[in-house]
């Protein structure tokens, strides 16, 4: 749920973030401190504006801890443009990485998205009058008489008796032919994940891409149902401004857009190496323009970087922040550690934010009909064993539930329809039997968990 950000405290905010993450509170008021300078900096005089940059965060901390939840949700928050991307992925042996501009023409392109969903929610009204009017010239064409529609009013009585049948959904499954717009285009085969973007192929200025390349309106036959999504859509596509969207997306995701980098780790080089950690380095050498502020030529107009919030997330077991180089860290001032999860963490998780599993597992299974009712000392069970294995495989968090909830209610998901209208009592026997093997077997528990 978006909120206004100018009325939130950051002690606000991080009540708002624990309504869906467990604990790393430190990690939670860094975040929440540097989104409410945002609102602050937009307070002071013009002239000292400009000179105000993003603190941006160095988060931490091992896999499943929250540091991109944190982020995410922070994003989600305030309705703030938001992308996760990993900075290996700009860097592999023997691969060509992609060029770290693409994550501002990404984070503008999801800014679009966002704000060309909300203007068309605002002219949805309008367009579904349209689309009605539109459906109805499907159903009765220009030319039939009301004799030939069936009717023994006039014409336009006629066309209001369709229009209550179709707002009473009675002609849903009628079949109507809508012109939808079939391009020539040639196929354009992308090397390496490359997108559109990085190709440098401005779609933005190409305009009618149907007439450029001999695209043509063609009928075709589908239900009243489809239909009228289509005419939806297309309707509302008419009504909203694309220059304007555009604008408003360039200007939020200069104010108030966030760059999660993960796995910034794995990019740190140190001291005197040669080979792969000289290509990482050179990574951090492109990474450093994007965070210092630049300007990024995207399809929708051009891109100033310097006040983008940058959360960059790391496990550092094999390597430290000081291992970036000096430039770098100076642009990440704020540093947060988060905690590894305990056996208490993990019950919080599985019952007490609003997307917690057992919740999720709860109403997933209510759809069928069929009642999850868990007892406490079987949610302290499942805690237990999601420590037990972490501590003995590969650490992964919270990520381990998902996967010990799977195995635990993997035969009443499978039998499903046979359990309707049953109440399956989840108790501690009941964790025991179903994930004993897992737990006795530590090979079985490293391959399975």
């Amino acid at each position: 749920m978006k909120v206004d950000l100018d009325r939130l405290t950051p002690r606000q905010i991080v009540q708002e973030l624990d309504k869906y993450i467990v604990g790393q509170e430190k990690a939670k008021k860094a975040v929440a401190i540097a989104l409410r300078n945002r609102t602050r900096r937009q307070r002071l005089p013009e002239e000292l504006r400009d000179e105000v940059a993003p603190k941006n965060i160095i988060m931490i901390g091992p896999t499943g801890v929250g540091k991109t939840e944190i982020a995410r949700r922070l994003a989600r928050l305030v309705g703030a443009p938001f992308l996760k991307v990993e900075a290996t992925k700009y860097t592999e042996v023997g691969y060509v990485g992609r060029d770290v501009e693409s994550m501002i023409r990404d984070l503008a392109q999801v800014a679009v998205s966002m704000v060309k969903g909300e203007m068309q929610e605002e002219v949805r009204q309008e367009a579904e009058r349209r689309a009605e009017e539109a459906m109805l010239d499907l159903l009765l064409p220009g030319g039939k008489t009301a004799a030939e529609a069936g009717a023994v009013e006039g014409a336009s009585s006629t066309r209001e008796k369709f229009r209550e049948k179709l707002r009473r959904g009675e002609l849903e499954d009628r079949d109507v032919e809508v012109n939808v717009t079939r391009s020539s285009m040639p196929a354009i085969e992308i090397f390496s994940g490359a997108s559109f973007e990085e190709l440098d192929v401005n779609l933005g200025n190409l305009g009618n891409l149907g007439s450029i390349f001999g695209g043509r309106k063609k009928r075709k036959k589908t239900t009243v149902g489809r239909a009228r999504d289509i005419l939806l859509a297309e309707e509302m596509d008419k009504l909203v401004d694309m220059e304007r969207v555009s604008e408003q997306a360039i200007q939020r995701v200069e104010q108030m857009g966030i760059v999660f980098v993960d796995e910034i780790d794995k990019i740190a080089s140190r001291q005197n190496v040669s080979g792969v950690d000289v290509s990482r380095e050179g990574v951090q050498r492109d990474i450093l323009p994007i965070v210092e502020g630049s300007k990024v030529n995207t399809r929708y107009g051009i891109v100033d970087t310097a006040h983008i919030l940058f959360i960059a997330a790391g496990a550092f077991h094999m390597s430290k922040p000081s291992d970036l180089i000096p430039e770098l860290q100076g642009r990440f001032p704020l540093r947060v550690e988060l905690a590894p999860l305990t056996s208490e963490d993990f019950v919080k998780i599985l019952t007490q934010p609003r997307n917690a599993l057992i919740k999720q597992y709860v109403e997933l299974l209510r759809t069928e009909e069929v009642e999850l009712d868990f007892q406490e000392e079987a949610i302290l069970r499942l805690a237990e064993v999601a420590t037990e294995v972490n501590s003995r495989a590969e650490n992964i968090g919270a990520r381990r539930l998902y996967t010990i909830m799977e195995l635990l209610l993997e035969e009443v998901s499978f039998n499903s329809s046979e359990l309707a209208g049953q109440t399956i009592t989840v108790s501690r026997g009941y964790v025991d039997e179903r994930l004993k093997g897992i737990v006795e077997d530590q090979d079985l528990s490293r391959f399975i968990l």
